[in-house]
């Protein structure tokens, strides 16, 4: 699809927005929406809907500078200054943005492939007990892997679709049948701090959406044929529906932490496994049809998850392997049917199977946890630079209130990321 988007014709063109919904949302993000409704009931709801503004700004700057400059993500970030490396082959070739984005998608892909797993794989082994978790694991990662080497765009975005549909009766729904206490609901948008919410408010600001998917949005704009400015229109409506719907999640997911958990005073567990609580008191509160229901929902959102980094993951990293190796003007050295895609689809799957049979090393988890707290900032701070600068056409560059929201996101995810890396130093 390459031709320009009349007026009437743009809603029915929207979709990598939805993918990148379906990729950003995962379980742990809804389990900390949960946990965040548990402890303070509405009062934080403020906090969500900041949060969907940040995001709507950054992902329309990730759009805006791939559509403007028509160039990727990492084109622009390899136009960030240069680093000699010693000489050789790779001289050159890399900078220091480059370098970082390197070391960190490999670290992070290792083992963010067995999180990945591991979460698809919990609501699998609740409803179907005949495997284990590591055998469910396995499968998830493999059938992503399959889906992935075989499958086009337009199909895998017709799945996410799906999967976003699944999620958002499963999510809505909850919210619909726990009855939510409209007065209060509204008095959460008047922003206010509970005592011990700080770090808790920070999350929900800059937890639900916000990975490495976000700079990958720009790559399913160009899987999608959204090339040039004459999409700009297209691009900023599918945005926004993509964060409105992000932002319902949200709400809808305080909603069941306020009304099922913080009147009846129950917590749950941190990371993905908190959900298998909250469908214990389902079952028991609602009976066994609304928990498969919600565990429908549950896998729907962890394997989309799945499949979006999968996915959109293995576009950058064949993206920026085509810059190291000097072919960056060869589509075949960049598509999902190319060399580099498909190792990285297999690096996401099979080598982060060792750490379903195992605790993870403590080493790998700091790797994880610093360059996955630093990447966010750095996304919000080269996209500042970017887009105020000579490398983004004038008409298209960024006006204050985009500056204002991205310097916002930028600090945001600095106090997050600084409060990530306090928390690895042993106590």
């Amino acid at each position: 699809m390459t031709q320009t988007p009349t007026p009437r014709n743009r809603w029915s063109l929207i979709g990598p927005g939805i993918v990148v919904a379906a990729t950003g949302v995962g379980a742990g993000d809804l389990v900390a929406t949960l946990i965040a409704g548990s402890r303070f009931g509405y009062a934080l709801l403020w906090a969500a809907v900041i949060g969907t503004v940040l995001k709507i700004a950054l992902a329309e700057a990730v759009g805006r500078w791939t559509l403007s400059s028509e160039r990727t993500m990492f084109e622009g970030w390899s136009s960030l200054g240069r680093s000699r490396l010693g000489g050789g082959w790779l001289d050159g070739r890399l900078n220091w943005a480059g370098l970082y984005f390197g070391v960190y998608v490999v670290v992070w892909g290792f083992v963010y492939g067995a999180a990945a797993m591991t979460s698809t794989a919990l609501p699998l082994a609740a409803l179907f007990p005949v495997l284990d978790l590591k055998a469910w694991g396995m499968l998830s990662g493999v059938a992503g892997l399959i889906f992935v080497w075989f499958g086009g765009y337009g199909l895998f975005e017709k799945v996410m679709t799906a999967c976003v549909g699944v999620m958002f009766v499963t999510v809505v729904g909850l919210a619909v049948i726990v009855t939510p206490n409209l007065p209060q609901l509204l008095t959460g948008l008047w922003p206010s701090l509970p005592e011990g919410s700080a770090f808790y408010t920070l999350g929900l600001i800059g937890g639900v959406g916000g990975t490495i998917t976000m700079a990958a949005y720009g790559y399913w704009l160009n899987a999608k044929g959204w090339k040039g400015p004459g999409w700009m229109a297209v691009m900023r409506l599918d945005n926004r529906v993509t964060y409105i719907v992000t932002g319902v999640f949200v709400v809808a997911m305080l909603i069941v932490g306020a009304e099922l958990l913080y009147s009846a005073g129950i917590a749950l567990q941190g990371g993905d496994r908190g959900l298998l609580d909250l469908d214990q008191v389902l079952r028991e509160r609602f009976g066994r049809p609304i928990s498969i229901l919600f565990l429908v929902g549950f896998w729907a959102t962890s394997f989309s998850s799945l499949l979006g980094v999968w996915q959109g993951v293995s576009l950058m990293f064949a993206d920026f392997t085509a810059h190291v190796r000097g072919r960056s003007d060869d589509p075949k050295a960049r598509g999902d049917k190319s060399r580099a895609f498909r190792a990285y689809a297999l690096w996401l799957t099979f080598p982060p199977m060792v750490l379903l049979f195992m605790d993870r090393p403590f080493g790998l988890i700091v790797a994880y946890g610093v360059l996955g707290s630093l990447f966010m900032p750095f996304l919000a701070g080269t996209l500042l630079w970017l887009l105020n600068s000579a490398r983004t056409p004038q008409e298209w560059r960024s006006g204050w209130i985009s500056n204002l929201l991205l310097a916002a996101a930028a600090l945001l995810f600095a106090v997050l990321a600084g409060k990530e890396l306090l928390g690895l130093i042993p106590s």
